[in-house]
């Protein structure tokens, strides 16, 4: 019998296997280089977490508190005048559900179309798909303005001026969206379509029942982003409508403004309150931001 023959010793007679120990000068290494960046995040945050506090504990002081001096951050005396003052002033009720109206379905609309851009223009090989693509980042060098005079002759062509529905219409296809389903969809094995066609799956359900369930973190950052956008739009609104009844909630922030004199806290506590949503959204669906795992349908 040679020595290669010789029978190998039971694992179980060697005991368990203990784990070693982190070295302690690694561990303290890795706490000495996350600590620079530690502190730059937490600068940051305060840099731009004062404005907001700011901004948020003023609305909650009088008028005549606002400018006067020395400054402070709290209030010495909090009120809710503000709030009551401009939900009583501006029909907000009625901004709120035009908005909300007006979010939702631009939302879907702008998830649903550029999902389905950005899967043709990554996973199907045409020399005018790339031409289209271009075509949608070339929109992105524009600024918004530019685009505002034409955008506003072809909604009143088509008989969409003075409604909800066209503002919709604009928002439906935005080059953000294209760009950030293509290049999710290229990060997708083109393995897993493959086998899905092997399967006898057609086209559309390919798209349905596998790319879209996978892309759902980019779905909703997306609508994130565009509930956000559609919130937050001023101008656009701005022009589309002159019926008091289907303003926005951004125009009637604007309504609170006077011509002569302008009640800074009415102002605050109406912004305030056009903020609360956006917050709510954000804090709900955060979660799902960004946690795909698009190797879930393949095996090694």
């Amino acid at each position: 019998m040679t020595t290669t023959d010789m029978p190998r010793p039971v694992d179980a007679e060697l005991g368990p296997v203990v784990p070693k120990k982190r070295p302690r000068s690694a561990a303290s290494g890795g706490l000495r280089r996350a600590v620079p960046a530690t502190t730059l995040l937490w600068v940051l945050a305060a840099l731009y977490g004062l404005p907001v506090l700011w901004f948020v504990l003023s609305s909650f002081k009088p008028a005549g508190d606002l400018f006067s001096l020395p400054l402070t951050l709290l209030p010495h005396d909090p009120t809710l005048s503000g709030y009551k003052t401009a939900w009583d002033s501006a029909n907000f009720s009625q901004y709120f559900i035009n908005t909300t109206i007006v979010c939702v379905i631009a939302t879907i609309l702008t998830v649903g179309v550029s999902c389905c851009t950005g899967y043709a223009l990554a996973k199907y090989d045409n020399k005018w798909l790339k031409v289209f693509f271009m075509g949608i980042l070339a929109t992105t060098m524009l600024p918004s303005e530019v685009m505002l005079a034409p955008q506003f002759l072809v909604v009143r062509d088509i008989g969409l001026y003075n409604s909800l529905a066209g503002i919709i219409l604009p928002a439906l296809l935005t080059a953000t969206g294209c760009f950030m389903f293509r290049q999710f969809f290229l990060t997708v094995p083109d393995e897993l379509i493959e086998a899905a066609r092997i399967d006898g799956a057609r086209e559309l359900s390919i798209f349905l029942r596998i790319m879209v369930p996978i892309s759902r973190p980019i779905m909703l950052t997306l609508a994130i982003l565009s509930f956000q956008w559609r919130w937050n739009d001023y101008i656009w609104p701005l022009l589309m409508l002159n019926d008091p009844n289907k303003f926005t909630v951004q125009i009637g922030i604007q309504s609170l403004v006077g011509a002569q004199n302008i009640n800074w806290s009415v102002v605050l506590g109406g912004s305030v309150i056009s903020m609360i949503p956006l917050i709510v959204v954000f804090l709900v669906f955060q979660r799902y931001v960004m946690n795909a795992d698009i190797n879930a349908g393949l095996k090694d």
